[in-house]
């Protein structure tokens, strides 16, 4: 195993405290956001999320798995996340692999799969099978073509980024043009939101968090890049907080702002893909926002080093 799991955890909970950002006010809570609490059995959440999500990208589903040892056959491809527990996974025709958090399960049409152990697993229905040279199980901490590439969320170095399934060949070694996924740690990303024409919806699948971490968002994207059509009483509102729990699966829309920050280690899905030129960084706007009213009580917190500029990636 390329990273153990105490180092992760080491690097982890250092990077956690090495977080920079503008001096942060209480935010409150954000009651637009759809939450599921996959490891407390949250299925009326889980039903929200999927609701939203299919009604957006027809040809799309997803379902969650708890403690089980076998997931029958169907006619659709799915690609499978493991979430909790590991062992050995095996299929029909006698194939097997040993399998563990963090880990992408490819079930072609028809294909069932069993285990030799209990496990948890948030299962997407995907339009396409995954293309001849990626392989079926795609285990991000094992195989050898994947290895720790910081950008995206996670730009610093050494940070823990395993790119599984990407859009550009020269980012990742395996490519997908209907889901992607990187399995990050994120302590400070840049805020940013996804354009409604050409972008991709994001849902963060949560595995290991720090004490602090938290998802901060924003359904007021038209009012944060016009920051001269803020007025000061309105800054309070414009941003809200989501604290993250090992097990929460958290579904971000095309067009919702958003940034990690705190320590959370999460698979980072995006339906279809991280489309190049689709994450559309807000942190100078939130700056200037922030600078316009810097006699007042009212303030926002940006991530600094993307503040200096635009940013699109």
């Amino acid at each position: 195993m390329k990273t153990t799991l105490a180092v992760l955890l080491t690097i982890f909970a250092l990077a956690a405290m090495q977080s920079s950002t503008s001096k942060e006010p209480t935010l409150k809570k954000a009651d637009y956001l759809r939450v599921a609490h996959l490891s407390k059995g949250d299925t009326s959440g889980l039903a929200s999320i999927r609701e939203a999500f299919t009604e957006r990208n027809p040809g799309y589903d997803l379902h969650y798995f708890g403690q089980v040892k076998e997931v029958p056959a169907a006619k659709a491809q799915r690609l499978a996340f493991i979430q909790q527990g590991g062992g050995t996974a095996k299929f029909l025709d006698g194939s097997s692999s040993k399998i563990s958090v963090g880990d992408i399960i490819h079930l072609s049409s028809q294909q069932s799969m069993t285990t030799d152990s209990l496990i948890d697993m948030l299962v997407f229905t995907v339009p396409d099978p995954l293309p001849k040279p990626v392989p079926t199980f795609i285990r991000p901490d094992w195989d050898e073509n994947i290895t720790d590439t910081p950008g995206g969320c996670a730009t610093d170095t050494g940070a823990y980024r395993r790119i599984l399934l990407t859009w550009k060949d020269e980012v990742g070694p395996y490519t997908y043009h209907a889901l992607n996924a990187h399995r990050v740690r994120i302590t400070d990303s840049f805020t940013h939101y996804h354009p409604l024409e050409g972008g991709f919806d994001e849902f963060y699948l949560v595995q290991m968090v720090q004490p602090d971490a938290r998802l901060i968002t924003s359904n007021q994207t038209d009012k944060i890049t016009h920051p001269e059509s803020v007025e000061a009483d309105e800054v309070d509102d414009l941003l809200q907080a989501t604290q993250l729990k090992v097990g929460d699966l958290v579904y971000l829309p095309r067009g919702v702002v958003h940034r990690g920050v705190g320590g959370v280690l999460a698979q980072v899905i995006t339906v279809p893909g991280f489309i190049p030129g689709s994450e559309i960084g807000v942190d100078h706007h939130l700056r200037r926002i922030t600078e316009r009213f810097s006699q007042a009580s009212a303030q926002l917190p940006y991530q600094e080093e993307a503040s200096k500029m635009e940013v699109i990636r």
